[in-house]
């Protein structure tokens, strides 16, 4: 699909310091492209030729293990920027990264990406808003050095809940499917203390693990303790 629309850019945080004129710019040259649950974005080692953001959806960004087993890096959602590190260093995809949902990305060749960067207004536009993001990131980081595994874990499913939460009367359902390797790759524990965590948890009714991701009655100690934090 030609011509995505302007405030579709405006939310990718990597292009909202961007002019008018520049996201015009943009929207003329990029697509977007449906991926369903599962469906591979692109693969560890193969060429970073396009620049891809999450619109809608999430996205799994991991490692293979050689073992049968992957280590997730990151889960991407809306306005984040897939793989974009590669794509300006002009190297293979360290790592692969697949649709945990049907999911829409913004795709844009990188050779078009030159063509645009040749104009020092879209340099200094993708800059700001690249620096921006890293801030913000280094913020998620310094809020959770020192924080106990257990902290991380309640902080990750909760900010999952607030992005992408379906909230109904007597609860949130986080539609998710993590297993417990993936909780704890992406919270810096093992899977046993994961495991061990979680199974409290669910003993204690914060939480329900379901196939269709993630339960947290309204009365949930974890949503309680994240209101507390502010």
């Amino acid at each position: 699909m030609k011509s995505v629309p302007v405030d579709v850019l405006r939310s990718i945080p990597v292009c909202s310091r961007l002019s008018d004129a520049d996201l015009a710019k943009l929207a003329q040259n990029a697509t977007t492209r449906l991926y369903t649950r599962g469906q591979t974005i692109f693969e560890e080692g193969s060429d970073a030729d396009c620049f891809i953001a999450v619109v809608r959806g999430r996205v799994k960004v991991f490692r293979g293990l050689g073992t049968g087993r992957e280590m997730i890096l990151a889960i991407l959602g809306p306005g984040d920027p897939v793989g974009v590190v590669a794509v300006f260093r002009e190297i293979p995809y360290p790592a692969a990264a697949t649709a945990l949902e049907d999911t829409i990305c913004l795709q844009l060749a990188r050779s078009e990406l030159w063509d645009l960067l040749a104009e020092p207004s879209f340099v200094r536009g993708m800059l700001a808003g690249m620096s921006a993001r890293m801030m913000e990131l280094t913020g998620r980081l310094t809020s959770l050095s020192g924080v106990r595994v257990e902290d991380r874990l309640a902080r990750l499913l909760c900010k999952l809940a607030a992005e992408t939460g379906v909230a109904r009367d007597e609860g949130t359902l986080i539609p998710v499917r993590l297993s417990r390797r993936e909780l704890a790759d992406l919270t810096g524990t093992t899977i046993e203390t994961c495991i061990r965590i979680m199974s409290r948890w669910q003993k204690s009714g914060a939480i329900e693990t379901r196939d269709d991701g993630f339960w947290l009655p309204g009365d949930s100690e974890l949503l309680r303790e994240d209101r507390q934090r502010g």
